[in-house]
């Protein structure tokens, strides 16, 4: 059974490799025909207009750019009286450039390809994970372990290959974001941390760009548009960094992955309001997502602030101090957020998950107890732990007593000695807070298990699930 698996997994891994080959020649082989249908002025038999962003037309006496491929493609925007001709022409000459191809920035790179921006930008370091596909929608499993970038890139040539993409296979960083920024009209903010925040921020009010800024966590989004029409920018409302432990992550916290892809089509909608020049883009106010109550709340902001570092009048603030900032110094947190690992105990006070696989194997007399939250208990368990999240962990010594009484007498554990009491949470954060107030309240022997539960499956048992 295991080797028909690996060579089902084997087969399905090829298959999905050649595929993401073929796709990437069609997209090279639509590209070469807009060239030759351009160059030669001529329409295949059959086929429908060529496809086309470059080269002008005066069609039937009317003085716009628009060739009949674009009529054609973008008709159901030309219709729209509030949109029109001016609308689209606007578009097709403008360039966006979205920070983050995650949750936010899968849809709003989708619509953005879709409606017909000139050129589109795309920054992103990280690689396609399984884990995230749940609202990461621009990508697909073929794509898994590969750059974003690249995936994402694919995703919008085949929705619309008259689109130019650029693609920047790189972190973004105050030695390169100036250099990037420049080459865009609007900016979409579509990041997850506080120092790129800061970082885009300010970077876009050095070069006078509007910022298209998007958060979601949990059940939970906002949208604004920073820097423009003289609105304030995030500095303005936020001159203070939140305190790191404030700031959540979605793989920490979680997220409904139906949530960003709402954010992150607002945040597309604003950037082709900006780029198209209609409507008014919210500068000055921010949109309030709930999911849960179904409920859009749009509320007035601060405005620009006249203490600003960043924007007020002659400010100091150069293109030098600030490729020379720090924002993770200033926001005390990382630009690329990891695990949080704590070394709180002894090492006397540890004990590594394969240790303890070896102790339960022995039939060891213990207690196990599992300091998650509730509703992360019932995702998966370790057998015979007893779930005792840490917030009640005091109010619940006595089931802890009990349960280590009850496994000395089930093992009949001799005389001056008795049964062991370990404690296990995700990562091995929680349940080092949890040994230090077992130690404080006399239970001298507690130990908790380094790594936690992801420990366990890197070391002990594979197939145990991680989340």
């Amino acid at each position: 059974m295991e080797s028909n698996a690996s060579q089902i997994l084997h087969e399905l891994e090829s298959l999905r490799a050649a595929k993401a080959d073929i796709d990437r020649r069609i997209s090279a082989l639509e590209a070469q025909l807009q060239q030759v249908t351009l160059q030669n002025d001529a329409i295949p038999n059959g086929s429908y207009p060529p496809i086309s962003t470059v080269g002008s037309s005066h069609l039937n006496g009317h003085d716009h750019h628009l060739t009949p491929a674009m009529i054609h493609r973008y008709s159901r925007h030309l219709l729209l009286p509030s949109f029109g001709v001016q609308a689209q022409s606007n578009l097709l000459k403008s360039s966006v450039l979205v920070v983050g191809a995650g949750g936010l920035g899968s849809p709003a790179l989708l619509y953005l390809a879709a409606c017909g921006v000139g050129r589109l930008g795309i920054v992103d370091h990280d690689v396609v994970e399984l884990n995230n596909m749940h609202r990461q929608i621009i990508h697909t499993e073929t794509f898994i372990g590969r750059p974003k970038v690249k995936s994402a890139a694919n995703a919008c040539r085949s929705v619309n290959s008259t689109v130019e993409i650029v693609e920047h296979h790189e972190a973004l960083r105050t030695s390169n974001a100036l250099e990037i920024f420049n080459k865009y009209d609007v900016i979409v903010d579509a990041t997850d941390n506080a120092p790129s925040r800061y970082m885009i921020s300010d970077c876009c009010v050095l070069l006078g760009k509007p910022l298209v800024s998007g958060a979601a966590l949990g059940l939970e989004g906002q949208l604004t548009v920073y820097n423009y029409n003289g609105g304030p920018c995030y500095r303005c409302l936020f001159p203070t960094p939140p305190p790191a432990t404030a700031c959540q992550r979605c793989a920490d916290s979680g997220v409904l992955g139906v949530v960003p892809g709402i954010i992150g089509c607002l945040q597309a909608l604003e950037a082709i309001k900006i780029a198209s020049a209609i409507g008014e883009p919210l500068s000055g106010r921010m949109l309030l997502f709930n999911a849960l109550e179904a409920r859009i709340r749009i509320v007035k902001i601060r405005g620009r602030s006249l203490q600003c570092e960043a924007c007020k009048e002659n400010a100091t603030f150069t293109q030098q101090q600030f490729r020379e900032f720090d924002y993770e110094k200033f926001t005390q947190s990382p630009l690329a957020p990891s695990p949080l690992k704590l070394k709180l105990l002894q090492a006397d006070s540890r004990i590594s998950s394969k240790e303890y696989h070896e102790r339960v194997a022995n039939g060891e007399a213990h207690v196990l107890v599992d300091v998650r939250p509730a509703h992360h208990f019932k995702i998966v368990s370790l057998p015979k732990s007893l779930n005792i999240p840490l917030p009640s962990l005091e109010a619940r010594f006595p089931e802890i007593t009990s349960a280590l009484k009850e496994e000395e007498e089930q093992k009949s554990v001799g005389s001056g000695s008795s049964a062991q009491l370990y404690v296990i949470c995700r990562r091995g954060n929680d349940s080092q807070r949890a040994v230090q107030c077992l130690h404080k309240m006399g239970f001298t022997s507690a130990r908790d298990i380094v790594g936690g539960l992801e420990s366990w499956t890197h070391d002990v048992d594979a197939n145990f699930p991680t989340y």
